[in-house]
């Protein structure tokens, strides 16, 4: 799998279970935090024109946050 980026906040429970997501299926991820690294707040908002979080990369391809994250699962094993 591609490299997977996910922006977080620690208190977020959403990212909590996106992250819940992605080990239950083995995927390996680089998590960014925003909250410590304020920098990357912007980065994430310019990459993925939304403010809230997560937001979930797989390389360049910007799936969304949690609830992307389940459908782009969802549409998979259909």
């Amino acid at each position: 799998m591609k490299n997977v980026t996910i922006y977080s906040k620690d208190y977020c429970p959403y990212c909590k279970a996106a992250k819940r997501i992605l080990q239950s299926r083995g995927v390996e991820y680089n998590e960014i935090d925003v909250q410590i690294h304020p920098e990357k707040l912007a980065e994430m908002i310019a990459f993925s024109k939304r403010r809230t979080v997560p937001q979930i990369f797989f390389g360049d391809e910007h799936i969304g946050g949690h609830d992307d994250l389940v459908n782009y699962y969802s549409v998979r094993a259909s």
